[in-house]
């Protein structure tokens, strides 16, 4: 066991109850009624055709790759793909045409098989317009796509992605240029707190309430909510199934803030001690599978998002905040999920003295495919992050976790647990894997295994100012790499099972920091929703130990 800076502080107990009563769940609807298919019917309103995007590959004229053309990595788009210099302003450009002036949507196609974000500069016709930040997308064989939206001009101009760290761009496939708003989908549904629950669910003619609109949702369908609070007294029940081809959407529309209030709804809070029904849990209770939520603020909620038995979901830019339970949390079998840049705050559990309210619990269930990128967990009245009793795979990279714990609400006989990122418990083995990922200012610890007894990958993490152990894993058989623990209690443990290499602790000496002050990280998100880049926390002799953003 080492140690650095040691400060007084309570160790965690392994061990726990479990602190989720259960009832009965109900049974998962398959396919929906013949009523409910003969109403959707009625409310179909196609949208105008439109053309597709022009696509523009990195590897054709007149783009410009300050790199190489190369096609080693399977999955590109053409001929190859631009593999940028490791060097700042290596960029990749592209000279498009637009029809008129006006909005252009861009969408760039990359990979990053690294765990560090890669920013750069959007530079449009000579100037900069916004700083993007490319994450790790898993290997350099895995693309996705990043939409950017961009004033252009009639005619010629040029698109420039300059990279702004030595590390350079991602590697860069093509990308697709269209100008004007983008078409709805032909399967739309509309939402507004104006609207009619008789209305026919157009832009112009919207629902009032999201439930109507979920019910009337079929394979293929997007369900638009324009901005405003909603309060039901009831919570909002995603019962039905998309596919893979067809999911099914339900985001906010052209970023406009949506508020899904739950104060309104059961047990907000429930009394000491009470069960939360398993199908009034979270004020989005979602039992459905191929679904995909964008863009949606959840409040005072019990349970903010509560997952029952569903997967193949994809959740992006939620906010779950200030809810009488966990800001988000999977239950059951549950696989191929992705979460990808929440923000789960203040969220606490008055029935339970503040110690199952996480910002991020994935709980007593499995299912492999489970991943978290670009996630902040912060000030909730247990942990960051929860994957008690879990016995899957989880893959978490390039998140943040700091002031958990700590009794905010004056809940009496509090027992918060206090740690960032809490890999398990009560003796169930899995295997999970952290990348690039920080946490600090936690009651008691940073990363800890809880007596998971498997065998865990950390990789590039930092652990600062936490009371207890920064990287404790003396109940598991893990591997920790590149890692970084300053000012904590005990820098790591790793018990007889756990070893490590090239971490701050193996290297030795002193540490000292870039900067202290978290207000850039955790302050607004990127135009894209990424973390914002940051020399926090970075060691100031440059090292390559601990995360980047």
């Amino acid at each position: 066991m080492g140690s650095d800076i040691l400060f007084s502080g309570k160790r965690f107990p392994y061990g726990k109850a479990n602190p989720h009563g259960d009832v009965p769940m109900h049974a998962k609807p398959m396919i929906a009624s013949a009523g409910l298919v003969a109403a959707t019917l009625v409310v179909l309103s196609p949208s105008a055709a439109h053309a597709a995007p022009t696509r523009y590959e990195a590897e054709n004229s007149p783009a410009v790759c300050t790199g190489t053309i190369d096609s080693n990595w399977a999955g590109y788009s053409g001929t190859g793909f631009c593999n940028g210099n490791n060097a700042t302003g290596a960029y990749a450009q592209f000279t498009v045409n637009a029809s008129a002036a006006g909005t252009a949507t861009l969408g760039v196609r990359f990979a990053n098989g690294t765990t560090t974000v890669r920013p750069a500069s959007l530079i449009v016709n000579g100037s900069t317009v916004q700083t993007p930040s490319f994450e790790g997308t898993g290997a350099w064989s895995t693309w996705v796509t990043k939409t950017l939206t961009v004033s252009v001009n009639a005619g010629s101009n040029t698109i420039r992605l300059n990279p702004t760290v030595a590390a350079g761009l991602p590697n860069i496939d093509y990308l697709d240029f269209e100008v004007g708003s983008t078409p709805q989908p032909t399967n739309a549904l509309y939402v507004a707190t104006n609207g009619n629950d008789s209305n026919a669910g157009t832009l112009s003619a919207p629902l009032l309430t999201i439930q109507r609109a979920v019910n009337l949702a079929q394979p293929g369908y997007s369900i638009f909510i324009r901005g405003g609070t909603y309060a039901p007294s009831t919570n909002i029940q995603i019962l039905t199934n998309g596919t893979s081809s067809q999911p099914i959407t339900m985001r906010n529309y052209n970023n406009e803030r949506v508020i899904i209030d739950g104060e309104n709804m059961s047990y907000t809070p429930g009394a000491v001690g009470s069960t939360i029904p398993r199908p009034e849990r979270g004020a989005i209770h979602i039992e459905g599978d191929y679904w995909r939520l964008i863009g949606l603020e959840i409040i005072h909620g019990p349970y903010g998002v509560f997952g029952l038995d569903s997967s193949n979901n994809y959740y992006e830019r939620l906010v779950t905040r200030d809810n009488y339970e966990s800001g988000f949390h999977l239950f059951l079998t549950s696989s191929n999920n992705q979460i990808i840049n929440l923000d789960s705050y203040g969220n606490r559990d008055p029935r339970s003295n503040g110690e199952s309210a996480d910002g991020l619990a994935i709980k007593e269930g499995s299912g492999t495919g489970n991943v978290v990128r670009g996630a902040r967990l912060w000030n909730n009245s247990d942990d960051g992050l929860d994957w008690w009793m879990f016995s899957s795979p989880i893959l978490v990279e390039n998140s943040l976790a700091w002031g958990n714990g700590f009794n905010r609400w004056n809940l009496p006989d509090f027992t918060g647990d206090g740690n960032g990122f809490k890999l398990g418990g009560n003796a169930v083995a899995s295997n999970h894997t952290v990348r690039n990922s920080m946490t600090w200012d936690n009651a008691v610890s940073g990363f800890i295994d809880n007596n998971n007894p498997g065998q865990h990958r950390i990789e590039r993490c930092t652990a600062w100012d936490n009371p207890g152990t920064g990287f404790d894993f003396d109940r598991s058989d893990s591997t920790l790499t590149n890692n970084l623990a300053v000012a904590n209690g005990t820098a790591f443990s790793y018990g007889a099972n756990s070893a490590g290499s090239a971490n701050s602790w193996d290297i030795g000496g002193s540490w000292s920091l870039a900067s202290t002050d978290p207000s850039t990280i955790t302050g607004a998100r990127t135009a894209d929703g990424s973390i914002p880049s940051s020399t926090f926390l970075r060691p100031a002799n440059g090292a390559d130990v601990g995360a980047r953003f």
